[in-house]
């Protein structure tokens, strides 16, 4: 297959190459850029020296038909208008960004820019690969999920779905490396302000909130709003979303356990932890794993339900290359079966 990737020098991009790379179904992998045409890619990130050194090439409409799949890793408010001429008109595109996860209205709130064209918008699937496989085979345009998104709604949908929590008093608080944040310097995430701090962000207006509170509708008939907390932490990789939620009546830690057993055990990227003295994102590191863990506090009849992901693998790059193999017929491990890096 030949493969696009339009924002391949972010650090969404940087993994969809080094996914990509040992994938054993992509023939070839063409690098786009809106603003340095004709520069080797190795110029610019030395790491890939006599590995990519190929020109970048200008975002032609000609070009990017003709190939079988697009990645798109840029920043929210590029691709609502870049896509529209070509959905459907020639490669499946997967777009990393949040442009086509959010209904127009949604999208002007949180984002605060002019969303992609409602015909746009009606084409896209959300892409959480082991909810929503069916649609996924089909699409031409998939939404891939952000990366909060993906870290909480593994972890809250079967228990959402099957009515195992009261999710009108759900609280999720989760934390973020800042790579999340994209590779364009800024004050939040410049090395003195995040070095030696833990800092809370967009509070109670997270663009994510949305996103999550749509899949927990779509999948598991959730329709309460969430109180959603994200936190920044010196740490350049990973994610960690630790939700808390009353139990239903008469629900039992047995119950909980068999019923997450029950929905992922014939997932490959979904890992049920039994409890232990450590949990945290280094165990994830690099993979395209969702560590799933859960908590049972029998003397307030509350659960606390913890995931972890690296937040550029399965949160972002990862998840999308999963998607694509998905569209394809292709074993969803393929390109993806790595081993944590862990140190």
């Amino acid at each position: 297959m030949k493969v696009g990737i339009i924002g391949a020098t972010g650090y969404g991009g940087l993994e969809l190459i080094r996914l990509l790379h040992r994938h054993t179904e992509i023939s070839s992998i063409d690098l786009f850029t809106s603003s340095d045409a004709g520069t080797p890619f190795s110029h610019k990130y030395s790491h890939l020296l006599n590995i990519y050194d190929m020109p970048l090439h200008r975002i032609e409409i000609e070009y990017l038909a003709k190939l079988d799949v697009l990645f798109t890793s840029t920043p929210s408010g590029v691709t609502s208008r870049l896509l529209p001429p070509i959905i459907g008109k020639g490669p499946r595109i997967i777009d990393l960004s949040g442009d086509y996860r959010l209904t127009a209205d949604e999208y002007r709130d949180w984002y605060g820019k002019e969303p992609a064209p409602e015909t746009a918008l009606d084409k896209a699937v959300y892409g959480l690969t082991e909810w929503n496989r069916d649609a996924i085979k089909e699409s031409k345009l998939i939404a891939n999920p952000g990366c909060y998104p993906t870290a909480v709604l593994l972890s809250l949908l079967p228990a959402v779905k099957n009515g195992l929590i009261d999710s009108s008093q759900l609280i999720i608080d989760a934390k973020s490396g800042v790579s999340g944040a994209g590779n364009q310097p800024n004050q939040m995430t410049h090395f003195s302000e995040t070095n030696e701090s833990l800092s809370i962000y967009k509070v109670n207006r997270h663009q994510h909130i949305p996103e999550i509170e749509r899949g927990l509708s779509a999948f598991a008939g959730g329709t309460r709003p969430i109180t959603f907390s994200t936190h920044l932490v010196p740490m350049t990789r990973g994610i960690l979303s630790a939700a808390y939620a009353p139990l239903a009546d008469g629900v039992t830690e047995k119950q909980l356990q068999e019923c997450y057993q029950d929905i992922y055990q014939n997932e490959a990227f979904v890992r049920l932890i039994p409890p232990g003295p450590k949990f945290g994102t280094n165990q994830v590191y690099g993979s395209n794993y969702c560590d799933l863990q859960l908590h049972v506090d029998q003397r307030t009849n509350r659960v606390t339900i913890v995931s972890v992901i690296d937040n550029l693998v399965k949160g972002a790059a990862g998840q999308a290359v999963q998607n694509m193999n998905v569209q394809f017929g292709i074993e969803e491990s393929v390109g993806l079966d790595l081993v944590p890096s862990f140190i």
